[in-house]
C-alpha cells in the first residue's frame, strides 16, 4: 500500500493504510452545492459537529466560494465569517479544522483560531506570504490545481496532456514550497476536479491518480456533488441527487490511489472508505 506519513503540527499521521474523510462546511451564501445553509455562524458550527459526530477526520471551513463564475471575497469579509465557526469547532478537538482559503491572512488567522491545515486553491499562486505562513505555523498544507481562477476558469480549459501537466505543477510547486521554509512532509496534494477542467480532463485525472503522487505525499481528491457527476450518471437533477456517484467514486478512488476524500455527506462516504479499505488489506 505504500508509507503516507502527513505530518500536521506536531503530530504525525498514517494515511497509507487508512483513508481520511475531509468534511466540507462552506460559510458562504454563494457556494454551488450548498450557499446560504451554513451561512449562519450558529448553523455553521452545528453542522460541523454534526459531521465530527458522523466520523470525519477534518472539517474543511471555506468563506469564499470558488465554484465557477464566484466573485472574490476580501480578507476582512472572509475572516469575520470563518473565524467563530473555527474557535468553537476547534473547542471540541474530535476532527483537524482546516481551512480553506488562498489569503495568507485568513490562513493565519484562522491557525491562531485553532485550525491546523491550510488548505489552498490556489497552490501558493494566490498570495506571495501564505507559504512563510504555513512554514511558521507548521499547519498541513494541501497544495491544489487550478488552471485560472474561479471566475474564468471553467470558459475554456486546454491541455496538451492533463495529467502531465498536473503532475509537473505539483513537483514544481512542492520544490518551490520546501525553498520558502514548509517542510515536505506537512505538503499535500489535489489535482483540482472541476477546477477548470473539462468532463474528458476530470476523468483522465481520476484514472491516473499514481501518475501525479509526489512520492511519500498524501493526494486530496474532491469530485462531492460536483456537475459532472450527473453528465456520467444520467441524473442532472439537483445537487442532493450527485450523492450516489459521489459515494461510488469515494470507493474507486481510494482504490486509485486518494488519501483524503473530500465531501459534503460524511456518513456514507464513510461508510464507502471503510468497505475499500477492507477490500486493499485482505490478503
Amino acid at each position: 500500500m505504500g508509507e503516507i506519513r502527513w505530518k500536521i503540527g506536531d503530530e504525525i499521521f498514517d494515511l497509507g493504510s487508512c483513508g481520511w474523510i475531509m468534511g466540507i462546511l462552506n460559510v458562504t451564501p454563494d457556494s454551488f452545492s450548498d450557499g446560504g445553509r451554513f451561512f449562519n455562524a450558529e448553523k455553521a458550527v452545528e453542522h460541523g459537529r454534526k459531521m465530527i459526530a458522523e466520523g470525519a477526520n477534518i472539517i474543511d471551513i471555506g468563506g469564499e466560494s470558488t465554484r465557477p463564475g464566484a466573485e472574490p471575497v476580501d480578507e476582512a469579509e472572509e475572516k469575520r465569517r470563518v473565524i467563530p465557526v473555527i474557535e468553537e469547532l476547534a473547542r471540541q478537538g474530535d476532527a483537524l479544522i482546516s481551512i480553506d482559503t488562498s489569503k495568507a491572512g485568513v490562513a493565519e488567522a484562522a491557525l491562531k483560531a485553532g485550525a491546523k491545515i491550510v488548505n489552498d486553491v490556489s497552490g501558493g499562486r494566490g498570495d506571495a506570504a501564505m507559504w512563510a505562513v504555513a512554514a511558521e505555523y507548521h499547519s498541513g498544507y494541501i497544495l491544489m490545481h487550478m488552471q485560472g481562477t474561479p471566475p474564468t476558469m471553467q470558459l475554456a480549459p486546454r491541455y496538451a496532456d492533463v495529467v502531465s501537466e498536473v503532475a509537473d505543477f505539483f513537483r514544481q510547486q512542492s520544490e518551490r514550497a520546501i525553498e520558502s521554509g514548509v517542510d515536505c512532509m506537512t505538503l499535500a496534494f489535489d489535482p483540482g476536479i472541476g477546477f477548470g477542467k473539462t468532463l474528458e480532463h476530470n476523468l483522465s485525472l481520476l484514472r491516473n491518480l499514481k501518475r501525479l503522487r509526489v512520492p511519500g505525499r498524501p493526494l486530496v481528491v474532491g469530485v462531492s456533488r460536483k456537475a459532472f457527476l450527473g453528465k456520467i450518471s444520467g441524473n442532472n437533477g439537483s445537487v442532493e441527487q450527485r450523492l450516489f456517484p459521489t459515494v461510488g467514486f469515494t470507493s474507486l478512488l481510494r482504490f486509485g490511489g486518494a488519501n483524503v476524500l473530500r465531501v459534503h455527506d460524511v456518513r456514507p462516504n464513510l461508510e464507502a472508505l471503510r468497505v475499500a479499505d477492507a477490500l486493499r488489506r485482505a490478503t
